[in-house]
C-alpha cells in the first residue's frame, strides 16, 4: 500500500466528504415528488426494503474497494483485475459527463439568489408590457414564477434546434460556479476535507428552519396529511417498487466512483462498514426530513391557491348578480350556486364559463419534480411568505451548497484516477489538473447557457447515466464476488478492521444486489425501447405550457 498516499484528517472527516456528496439535489426535489406519485407513506415500504437489500450493501461493497485497494476508480479495479480497468474509465467518462450539466443548476442557484436581495422579488410580479398599458401577455397566460423561469432565467427558445448564442448573463453563473468548485478541490483531501464540514452540515440548518416556518404555515396540514396518509393499493405497484430501487441507487452516488476515490483515502484500518451504514442511514432520513419540510410548503401553497380560487369565484358571483358583501362565503358557496343556478338559469349560464372548479385535492395532487419544484413551485410559496427575501436567500443557499457538495465527489472521481497516475502527475501538479477539468467542463458546459440548454439539461440527466451506471455497478458487483473471489475479499476486510464479514452482506453482494441491477436494466432498456427516440418537454410562449 502506498504509504505516502494522502490521508483525511479523522474519520469524522470522510464520513462527512461522504454525506455532503450523497445528500444532493435529489433528496429535495425527486424524494417528494416519488411520494407523491405512489402512495404517500406508502412508498416509504420499497424505499426501505430497496434501502436494505440494495442501498448498503453496493455502498459498502465501493468503499470497501477503496479502502482496499487506496487508489481511484480506474488503478482499484486494474488491480482486482487487469481486464477490468475499463470499468474504472467508464465510471470517470460517466462523472465527467455528470459534472458538465450538473453545475449549471449550481449556476441557476446562483443567479436566484442574487435576484434574491430585491424588494420585491423579480419573480413575485409580472412585467409591465412594452406600451405600460399592462402585464406581459406570455406571464399572464402563465404566472409571475413562469415567466421568471423561462422567459428571464432560461429565455428558452421552442425547440432544441433553436439554440441561438450563449447567453451571458448565465455563463458568467455558470463560471462562478466552476470557479467555487475549483477553490474547494484546489489541493485534495486538504482543502477538500475543510469544505465538506460546512456543505454538509449548512443544509441541514436551513432545512430545520425550514421546517419550523413550513409548519407554522397556513394550510401546512393539508400538505402533511396527504403525505402521510398511505395508499395501499401502490405496493402492488411494479413502477413504485423500480422507482425506489431507482431513487436509492441514484441518491447514493453508485458508480461514479467517487465513493472509491474518497476511500482511498481513509487509513486501512478505518472501519468502513460501520461509515456505509451511518451514511446510507443519513442519506434516506434526509430524503424523508426533507419531504416534511416540501409537503408543508406544498399544503400552504395549495391552500393559498385554493382559497385565492374560492375568493375570485365569490367576487364573481357577487358581482354577477347584486348579492350582498360577505353574503357569499366558502361555507355556503356550493349551496348558493345551486340555487342561483336553479332560480336564475340564463344568467348563471353566461357567468358559468368564469366560474372555475376549485379543489384543494387536485391542488394537492399536482406532481413537480426537479427544475419544476427547485425553481417554480418553491419560488411560488416563498414569493407569499412575509419577508419573503429572507425565505428566498435561505433557500437558494442551501441549494448551492447541496449541489457544490456533490460536485465535490464527482469532481474527485475525475481528479483521483488522474492524480494517482504518474504519466500525469509527473508533468502536472495536482492544482493545474484540478484547473484543467474544471475548465474544460465549464467550457463544454457552456452550451447549457444557450436558449436550448434547458433541453441539452434534460436529455442529459434522463440519458447520459441511468443505463452506464447500472451496467458499471453490476461489472463491480460480479467482479469481486466471483473475478476477485468473494472469500478472498473477505480475508482482505478481515485483515484490515479485524473482523469477519457477516452473512448478509456476502448474500446481498453474492446474489440479491445483482438481480436487484439487472431487473432494472432490463426495465430501462424496455423502456427506452418503447420510448423510441430521445424524447424532451419544449415551452410553447403562445400557450405558457409544455405541449
Amino acid at each position: 500500500m502506498d504509504k505516502a498516499r494522502p490521508l483525511w484528517d479523522t474519520p469524522l472527516q470522510f464520513v462527512f466528504a461522504c454525506i455532503s456528496y450523497a445528500v444532493g439535489l435529489g433528496n429535495v426535489w425527486r424524494f417528494p415528488y416519488l411520494c407523491q406519485m405512489y402512495g404517500g407513506g406508502s412508498f416509504l415500504v420499497p424505499y426501505l426494503i430497496m434501502l436494505i437489500v440494495e442501498g448498503m450493501p453496493l455502498l459498502y461493497l465501493e468503499l470497501a474497494v477503496g479502502q482496499r485497494m487506496r487508489q481511484g476508480s480506474i488503478g482499484a479495479w486494474r488491480t482486482i483485475s487487469p481486464y477490468l480497468g475499463g470499468v474504472g474509465v467508464a465510471s470517470v467518462v460517466v462523472s465527467f459527463f455528470l459534472s458538465m450539466y450538473y453545475n449549471v443548476v449550481n449556476a441557476w442557484a446562483f443567479w436566484y439568489l442574487f435576484h434574491s436581495f430585491q424588494d420585491p422579488l423579480p419573480w413575485s410580479v409580472c412585467p409591465l408590457n412594452s406600451n405600460h398599458t399592462g402585464y406581459d401577455e406570455e406571464c399572464e397566460k402563465a404566472s409571475s414564477t413562469q415567466y421568471f423561469w423561462y422567459r428571464k432565467t432560461l429565455n428558452i427558445s421552442p425547440s432544441i434546434q433553436e439554440s441561438g448564442p450563449v447567453q451571458w448573463e448565465p455563463a458568467l453563473c455558470l463560471i462562478l460556479a466552476w470557479l467555487l468548485v475549483y477553490l474547494c478541490i484546489l489541493r485534495g483531501t486538504e482543502s477538500t476535507g475543510k469544505v465538506v464540514y460546512f456543505t454538509a452540515l449548512l443544509p441541514y440548518c436551513v432545512l430545520i428552519i425550514y421546517l419550523v416556518r413550513g409548519l407554522t404555515l397556513h394550510g401546512a396540514t393539508n400538505g402533511l396529511v396527504y403525505m402521510f396518509t398511505p395508499k395501499v393499493e401502490q405496493l402492488a405497484n411494479p413502477k413504485a417498487w423500480i422507482n425506489a430501487a431507482t431513487q436509492i441507487f441514484f441518491s447514493l452516488g453508485l458508480g461514479f466512483g467517487s465513493l472509491i476515490a474518497f476511500a482511498s483515502y481513509n487509513e486501512p484500518s478505518n472501519n468502513c462498514q460501520k461509515h456505509a451504514v451511518i451514511v446510507s442511514l443519513i442519506n434516506s432520513s434526509t430524503s424523508i426530513f426533507a419531504s416534511v419540510v416540501t409537503f408543508s410548503i406544498y399544503g400552504f401553497k395549495a391552500t393559498f391557491n385554493y382559497e385565492s380560487c374560492l375568493k375570485k369565484v365569490i367576487l364573481l358571483l357577487t358581482n354577477a348578480f347584486d348579492l350582498e358583501d360577505g353574503f357569499l362565503t366558502a361555507s355556503n358557496l356550493e349551496q348558493v350556486k345551486g340555487y342561483l343556478a336553479s332560480a336564475n338559469p340564463s344568467k348563471y349560464s353566461e357567468v358559468l364559463p368564469q366560474i372555475k372548479n376549485c379543489s384543494l385535492e387536485s391542488e394537492l395532487e399536482t406532481a413537480v419534480q426537479g427544475t419544476g419544484l427547485a425553481f417554480i413551485v418553491y419560488t411560488e410559496a416563498i414569493k407569499n411568505m412575509e419577508v419573503s427575501q429572507l425565505w428566498s436567500v435561505l433557500y437558494f443557499f442551501m441549494l448551492l451548497m447541496l449541489g457544490i457538495g456533490s460536485m465535490l465527489g464527482n469532481t474527485a472521481a475525475i481528479l483521483t484516477p488522474l492524480t494517482d497516475s504518474k504519466l500525469i502527475s509527473s508533468y502536472l501538479p495536482k492544482e493545474a489538473i484540478s484547473g484543467l477539468v474544471c475548465l474544460i467542463n465549464c467550457a463544454i458546459g457552456m452550451v447549457f447557457t444557450t436558449k436550448a440548454g434547458n433541453y441539452w439539461f434534460d436529455i442529459f440527466n434522463d440519458y447520459a447515466a441511468t443505463l452506464s451506471l447500472l451496467l458499471i455497478v453490476l461489472v463491480e458487483t460480479i467482479a469481486v464476488c466471483y473475478l476477485y473471489g468473494l472469500r478472498r475479499f473477505e480475508n482482505d476486510l478481515k485483515a484490515m478492521m479485524g473482523h469477519t464479514l457477516n452473512w448478509y452482506w456476502k448474500i446481498m453482494w453474492a446474489g440479491v444486489s445483482p438481480l436487484i441491477i439487472i431487473s432494472l436494466l432490463l426495465f430501462y432498456l424496455s423502456d427506452y425501447i418503447i420510448t423510441g427516440t430521445l424524447q424532451y418537454q419544449a415551452w410553447d410562449a403562445s400557450q405558457d405550457a409544455w405541449p
